[in-house]
């Protein structure tokens, strides 16, 4: 794929929808593009985070092994999806292990990148702070509502 379908790839991801065409080729320039056939690991639950990953092609089944070692599936993440958002700020581990489920495509960005970003572009750094409190938002709802079933 070309730079031009990557800034496309990108501008879907919702961290960077707002970002202008120039915005989106530095982070594309600055990117690594991966085809991670079907069956792969693209990372492993407890791994250090060092990068996100942009879903450009293809799909990933998320999954977790909890406490008594059982595999747990949470989901899909499809083109558009960025995987790992927290380690562009912080230093973190992966929290889910992503699988590929069919022959797919990312774009791995890695945190100097992204802070190369933040230093050209600060309203990236508003948007990413804006997304991370949804987040928080969004598990503190579900733990609350988990709440009730761990108390009985």
């Amino acid at each position: 794929m070309s730079l031009k379908d990557d800034i496309t790839i990108l501008g879907d991801v919702p961290i960077f929808g707002d970002l202008s065409d120039e915005q989106l080729r530095l982070v594309a320039f600055g990117a690594e593009r991966r085809r991670i056939p079907a069956g792969q690991v693209l990372f492993r639950q407890g791994s250090a985070a060092d990068c996100a990953y942009a879903v450009a092609s293809g799909a990933f089944d998320l999954e977790r092994t909890d406490h008594q070692g059982r595999t747990i599936k949470l989901g899909a993440a499809r083109p558009g999806t960025l995987l790992g958002e927290l380690a562009l700020i912080s230093l973190t581990e992966r929290k889910t292990t992503a699988v590929a489920a069919e022959s797919s495509e990312v774009i791995r960005i890695t945190r100097p990148l992204f802070n190369r970003m933040i230093e050209e572009y600060p309203e990236l750094g508003t948007i990413m702070q804006r997304r991370i409190e949804t987040n928080l938002q969004r598990l503190i709802d579900d733990l609350s509502a988990l709440s009730p079933r761990l108390d009985g």
